[in-house]
């Protein structure tokens, strides 16, 4: 069993269960691509219990009834999301990574047990049975020894009515807060969008009359100071060097990406198309992370310069997620360096692109890989409103035809450079950045007070959960049978069960082996691989054992410890983990 921290008395009538007490447990199906189809039963994945919008794979394959989740079933995501849910659609198949709960209902009651899985996986995640700095999960072994008070049957059903009475409410409050939340971030993009196609700034730009310089003008006199520059570094270099400038030389000027207008629309009077390229303060303004090798799992360190990840990349803001190198690494890797203002942008993920400036405080620091720095020229736009012009969804639509990958989208360092950019006269994008302040100012006091609201919620839902389970929710009744004594009986009846002959399809019943090893499933790939996929292709099985899976969680967790492995969180656009990826580093 596992251990618990000086665990309280019971109530009257209470005693200690573990989980594997409470019903069968089974693994979903190990599915793979080739099972998908465009019609049959639906299969269950991790992603469609954690985001319900994500669409449904099907498959006709004949897949045994014990795999079959019906409306209302419980489900427990026991790697890389660890929680427990509640199946509220069409009857479908259970993926792998995933249980299917069969509570024994002579012991437990169904809707009780759904709240005291969460307690259970709450106690697991803060204990040393969670496994995996990588891909976090849950050993088979652990989560079925855990202990959790169970209390008689009847105060299971008045615990489950009350629980249902109090937390329905509180789910009403968050769905409430959800949709405030989506609205607002609607409210956002339209904002954007108008000031990206000049709506905003129409009636200022009306009343202003011609701009004495128009954003054509603009871009033709800071690309001249651009090459003026280049120049003069080069005659320096010539002259440090003692030579005479070598005929042509000026011809091996890097120009800057210009503007594809095949599918860029009309613009404003006075605005003109640049690119990100163009806006960099010169050709060596843009820059992706290190190549993997250069950065791996034990480059890291508890302080020192900071690494710039997609975790840190929001929708227009910066978050906090620390990871920081040794000063002597960060040496090594200046060349990707980031400094204040900076603009840095996702270059993977759900929403492309995705970017943010740098704010004060953060250097030193170097972006990681997935990520491009963006070294801006201020006299042509300030860092905001390159920010502001990526962020926004005609913006967003320019690039959706140069996204590859459909498990995880992407798009590259040379994409980014060739990003249209729309480029009013200076005055207009000032003008357009003080009357977006307001606004996005706004927004972002909203947007506080909603995550406020989650987690007052998160905080209250564990509270009514932890009076629940100490005996103080709802009144104890002598009358009812100690859950002892019913624990007792349930445990002798399985016992004897278990001693009767098995047959020799039990028997038969094993888990097929990992095809592959994992290291050379990743020398093939050669590149990142989503961790799920990681996992199909080293034949995962399926079944209620897991005892194949956790050994490939342990060749997974020596790989790591050896510093063979890059694992890379993948994030949303609000820096929500999605899911991990993985590469095999150099030896």
């Amino acid at each position: 069993m596992s251990s618990n921290k000086a665990e309280p008395e019971l109530p009257n009538g209470w005693c200690w269960a573990t989980v594997g007490d409470t019903g069968r447990y089974i693994n979903g199906f190990a599915f793979k691509p080739e099972h998908r189809e465009p019609t049959g039963r639906p299969i269950v994945r991790i992603q469609n219990l954690t985001d319900p919008e994500k669409p449904l794979n099907r498959t006709s394959l004949a897949v045994p009834d014990d795999f079959c989740v019906g409306t209302g079933g419980l489900l427990v995501s026991w790697s890389a999301t660890v929680d427990v849910f509640l199946w509220n659609r069409e009857p479908a198949l259970v993926n792998q990574h995933i249980f299917k709960v069969v509570p024994d209902e002579n012991l437990v009651d169904r809707t009780f047990l759904f709240y005291w899985l969460k307690v259970a996986i709450d106690q697991l995640l803060d204990s040393e049975h969670l496994h995996g700095s990588t891909m976090k999960h849950i050993n088979r072994g652990p989560f079925m020894a855990h202990r959790i008070p169970l209390p008689p049957l009847p105060e299971q059903q008045r615990l489950a009515e009350k629980l249902e009475e109090l937390l329905s409410d509180l789910d009403a409050a968050v769905a409430e807060l959800k949709a405030a939340q989506r609205k607002l971030t609607q409210y956002r993009h339209s904002l954007l969008k108008a000031a990206m196609e000049g709506a905003l700034t129409a009636d200022w730009r009306a009343a202003r009359g011609e701009p004495e310089e128009t954003g054509a003008v603009l871009l033709q006199r800071i690309l001249a100071e651009r090459r003026a520059r280049w120049e003069k570094k080069q005659l320096a270099k010539f002259a440090e060097q003692g030579k005479p400038p070598p005929n042509g030389w000026r011809a091996k000027y890097p120009e800057p990406v210009t503007p594809n207008m095949t599918h860029l629309p009309q613009l404003p009077g006075g605005w003109a198309w640049a690119t990100v390229d163009q806006c960099a303060i010169d050709e060596d303004g843009i820059t992706d992370g290190p190549f993997g090798s250069n950065l791996k799992s034990e480059h890291y360190t508890e302080s020192g310069p900071r690494v710039i990840r997609l975790q840190n990349i929001g929708d227009g803001r910066f978050q906090d997620a620390r990871a920081h190198i040794s000063v002597k690494h960060y040496e090594k890797l200046k060349k990707h360096a980031v400094v204040d203002g900076d603009v840095v942008v996702a270059m993977l993920g759900e929403i492309l692109p995705r970017a943010c400036s740098v704010p004060a405080g953060i250097a030193p620091a170097i972006v990681k890989a997935d990520c491009a720095r963006v070294r801006i020229n201020a006299a042509l736009v300030p860092a905001d409103f390159l920010v502001v012009a990526l962020n926004s969804e005609p913006t967003r639509k320019q690039v959706e035809r140069l996204i590859k990958g459909v498990g995880r989208p992407r798009i590259t360092l040379g994409n980014i450079r060739s990003i249209p950019v729309p480029l009013p006269p200076k005055s207009e994008q000032l003008h357009m950045l003080s009357m977006l302040a307001e606004s996005l100012e706004s927004c972002d006091v909203q947007r506080s007070t909603i995550e406020m609201g989650f987690s007052l919620s998160a905080a209250q839902r564990k509270n009514i959960l932890k009076a629940a389970f100490a005996g103080q929710l709802v009144p104890q009744d002598p009358s009812d049978e100690p859950a002892g004594a019913l624990l007792a009986r349930v445990r002798a009846k399985r016992e004897a069960h278990e001693k009767r002959p098995k047959g020799r399809k039990q028997e038969q019943q094993k888990e097929i082996a990992v095809a592959r090893k994992l290291i050379d499933v990743l020398a093939e790939a050669d590149d990142w691989m989503p961790a799920q996929e990681l996992f199909r292709l080293c034949g995962v099985a399926d079944g209620a054992q897991t005892d194949q899976v956790e050994a490939l969680y342990a060749e997974l967790r020596s790989l790591e410890k050896a510093g063979r492995l890059a694992v890379e969180a993948v994030a949303d656009s609000e820096g929500r983990k999605l899911y991990d990826r993985l590469k095999l580093q150099a030896a």
